[in-house]
C-alpha cells in the first residue's frame, strides 16, 4: 500500500480500471489522503515520465549551460535548471501519454505502456504529468520571466501543438512539435549568458533538426502500426522510399549545421575531431536507407541516431574545456 497526501480531494470516490491482473483502487478519507493499491505504481511513474527522454533533455540543457559559461556556471542557477529540465520533462511526456493512450492502446509497440496496461488511471496520469509541469515551469519563473516564457512556449508547443493538434491530423506534426527538444538548450544558455547568442541558437536548432529524422526512423520500422493506428505519421503516409529520402534531407542539414560551429569560430579542433566521425556515420546510413530502405536499415539509423546529440553535445564541453590539448 503506498499513500499520496496532499492531493486535495475531500470527498469520497473509488475508481477501479482492470486489464488483465492489474486492478488499481482509489480510496479517499475525509482528509484528503489517497490511498493507491497497485503494485505498478512505482513503475507506471517512471514510464509515465519517460526517463531517457528526461535524461536526454536534461543533458542538452545542462551541457548548454556548461558550453556557454565555459565551466563558470554558478551551482544553484545550474542545480535549479537541471530540475526545472527533468520536471518539465517528464510532466510533459507523461500529459502526452495522457492525450495519446487511445492510440497507444491500438499500437503494438505502445500497448505495453501504463495507461493501456491498466496500472495508473488516465485521470491519475493527467494529474501526475500536470504537477511536474507546473513545478518545472515554477521554478523556471525563478530563473527569470524570459527563461519562463521560452519553457511556456516549449510546453505548449509539446503538449498542445504536438499532441492534441498535430499529431492526429498532420503529417508534419513531428516537425511542429520539434521546438520543444530545443527549449532547455535555450533556457540553459540565457540562465547561463543571460542572453541568447548566435552560439546559441545554433545548439538549440542541432536539437530541432534531431528530431525529425530520429522519429520518422524508428516510424518507418513502425509504419505498419502507425497504418493500424490511423496516425498521420509521415511514414505512413508514404511509400517507404519517400520517407527515407524525406528522413535523409533532414539529416544532412543537421549533419551540416553541426559542423557551423567549427567553420564560425565558436568552437575548436576537439569537437570538430569527436563529432565528424559520427557525423559521417549517420549520413552515409540515411543515403544508403534513401538508396535502399528497408525496415532493418531503418532500425538501425534509429539505434545511432540515439546517441548523436549525446556526442554533439558532449563533444562542445570537451572543447570548452580549460584543459583541452586542442
Amino acid at each position: 500500500m503506498r499513500t499520496l497526501r496532499g492531493i486535495g480531494l475531500l470527498h469520497s470516490m473509488t475508481e477501479q480500471t482492470e486489464s488483465g491482473k492489474a486492478t488499481i483502487k482509489w480510496d479517499t478519507t475525509a482528509t484528503g489522503a489517497i490511498v493507491l493499491r497497485n503494485p505498478h505504481v512505482l513503475r507506471s511513474l517512471l514510464e509515465l515520465a519517460k526517463l531517457r527522454i528526461v535524461a536526454l533533455v536534461t543533458f542538452c540543457g545542462a551541457a548548454a549551460m556548461i558550453v556557454a559559461s565555459r565551466f563558470a556556471i554558478p551551482p544553484v542557477s545550474f542545480i535549479a535548471a537541471v530540475v526545472s529540465f527533468s520536471l518539465g520533462s517528464g510532466g510533459c511526456n507523461a500529459v502526452t501519454s495522457y492525450n495519446d493512450r487511445e492510440i497507444d492502446a491500438v499500437m503494438e509497440r505502445t500497448s505495453r505502456r501504463p495507461i493501456p496496461q491498466g496500472w495508473i488511471t488516465p485521470r491519475y496520469a493527467l494529474l501526475y504529468g500536470v504537477l511536474l509541469t507546473i513545478s518545472g515551469l515554477a521554478i523556471s519563473w525563478f530563473l527569470g520571466p524570459l527563461i519562463f516564457v521560452i519553457g511556456l512556449i516549449g510546453v505548449l508547443d509539446n503538449i498542445v501543438v504536438y499532441s492534441l493538434l498535430a499529431k492526429k491530423r498532420n503529417a508534419a506534426n513531428v516537425i511542429l512539435g520539434s521546438f520543444s527538444g530545443g527549449a532547455p538548450v535555450l533556457i540553459g544558455w540565457m540562465v547561463a549568458k543571460g542572453t541568447i547568442d548566435l552560439m546559441g541558437i545554433i545548439a538549440a536548432v542541432l536539437v530541432v533538426l534531431w528530431i525529425p529524422n530520429h522519429i520518422w526512423n524508428l516510424a518507418l520500422y513502425h509504419a505498419e502500426d502507425y497504418k493500424k493506428a490511423a496516425g498521420p505519421m509521415l511514414p505512413a503516409l508514404v511509400d517507404m522510399k519517400k520517407a527515407a529520402r524525406c528522413i535523409v534531407l533532414t539529416v544532412i542539414l543537421l549533419v551540416g549545421v553541426s559542423i557551423t560551429p567549427y567553420a564560425l569560430g565558436f568552437l575548436g579542433t576537439a569537437y570538430l575531431l569527436i563529432t565528424i566521425p559520427f557525423s559521417v556515420l549517420l549520413a552515409a546510413g540515411n543515403i544508403r536507407l534513401a538508396l535502399t530502405p528497408n525496415r532493418k536499415l531503418a532500425w538501425r539509423m534509429f539505434k545511432i541516431s540515439s546517441p548523436y546529440l549525446l556526442v554533439l553535445f558532449f563533444a562542445m564541453m570537451i572543447d570548452r574545456t580549460p584543459y583541452s590539448l586542442l
